[in-house]
């Protein structure tokens, strides 16, 4: 289907290069799509910091609090676009289930993303280890979690691995799930159909 350690290679490799220089997505096929849906997390924790920042004035907050709605949309979106070329491969090649395959929880597209985050929160955690001002307990505390991710993340590849063999093998089926968000939807969230209402009259 695709290689779980090229995915974690390019995550961790890129989040290093656009801390450093402009984002760019040199990739194609199933992993442009990875890196597209990566860099939606990497922009979102960067605005999410932006917003909790007691310094920054609130004409501000509200420009990036639209910015983390429109991200996070494409972040959801583009887990869909990777489950989607995933059933298209499943197709393409043929695959047929077994009478008694089941449907997990999780899909591979949401594994991705979460080892997206974890790529993330690992490139930041080292980033506190290095800070000139950090104390022994900090940089105690973050070598902890830094170990925790860590392993965390070895689980869900090892996971996404396996998952990704059962779909290839038949004995799991795959299927993609709609986020289908209603905040952003005009006609679905009262506030903004209301508001659409009350301008008409």
């Amino acid at each position: 289907m695709f290689d779980v350690s090229q995915v974690l290679k390019l995550q961790e490799e890129t989040v290093a290069l656009w801390h450093h220089q402009p984002i760019e997505n040199s990739y194609d096929g199933i992993m442009g799509l990875i890196c597209t849906q990566h860099r939606f997390n990497f922009e979102l924790w960067h605005q999410e910091d932006i917003a909790r920042s007691p310094e920054v004035e609130d004409s501000e907050i509200a420009q990036v609090k639209r910015a983390i709605d429109r991200l996070n949309q494409a972040r959801n979106d583009h887990i869909e676009k990777i489950d989607d070329w995933l059933s298209e491969e499943i197709e393409r090649r043929g695959i047929v289930c077994s009478e008694n395959a089941r449907l997990r929880t999780e899909t591979p597209g949401s594994v991705v993303d979460r080892l997206s985050i974890m790529a993330l929160r690992l490139y930041h955690y080292r980033e506190q280890l290095e800070r000139e001002d950090a104390d022994d307990s900090h940089r105690q505390k973050v070598q902890q979690r830094t170990s925790l991710c860590l392993e965390q993340r070895q689980d869900l590849s090892q996971s996404l691995r396996e998952l990704l063999e059962d779909i290839a093998g038949g004995v799991c089926r795959h299927k993609t799930y709609r986020q289908m968000k209603m905040y952003n939807d005009p006609t679905l969230n009262p506030y903004l159909y209301r508001q659409k209402s009350s301008v008409g009259q």
